[in-house]
């Protein structure tokens, strides 16, 4: 098992932990649910890296090639579920918006801010290697972005 998995599964774990706190004290919670089923969306894309890792460092061919197939079957809807994690997660801040304003000294609207800009260029480039440039530049940019996304998420939920 990858080192991401692991992460992954922690970061699940916080993010329900999170909500299930956030939905007892608020009185409206449709940017709470919005923003963890955006949070869903990229999660399940963003487990493939941790996919990939254990299919780079397992041992067992059968499991790599069990690993690969699963990841195989998945691709065609990956840059889909991006798209809807990004529109998702546009609707959780426009609902942010309403309720609180746009105010960048709030390090949780500041840390959701960066996470959604992080999140446009992570589909943006998704969608620019699919269509016009395949490099290992633009391949190692986009998992890049996904592990900044990662921690702009992980920071969004201290705050």
């Amino acid at each position: 098992m990858s080192f991401w998995f692991l992460l992954n599964a922690a970061l699940l774990i916080w993010a329900i932990w999170n909500v299930t706190a956030g939905l007892s004290i608020h009185t409206e919670y449709i940017h709470i649910l919005l923003g963890f089923t955006g949070f869903l969306f990229f999660i399940f894309n963003w487990t493939r890296n941790a996919v990939f890792s254990t299919i780079r460092n397992v041992e067992s061919r059968d499991t790599k090639v069990k690993l690969a197939g699963m990841s195989k079957k998945i691709r065609p809807y990956h840059r889909w579920t991006g798209r809807a994690a990004l529109f998702i997660i546009l609707l959780h801040g426009i609902f942010i918006i309403n309720l609180y304003s746009f105010d960048l000294t709030n390090m949780k609207i500041l840390t959701g801010f960066l996470a959604s800009v992080n999140l446009l260029i992570l589909v943006l480039s998704g969608w620019y290697r699919l269509l016009i440039d395949s490099s290992l530049k633009i391949r190692k940019l986009h998992i890049r972005l996904g592990i900044s996304m990662f921690i702009f998420v992980g920071l969004h939920f201290i705050f």
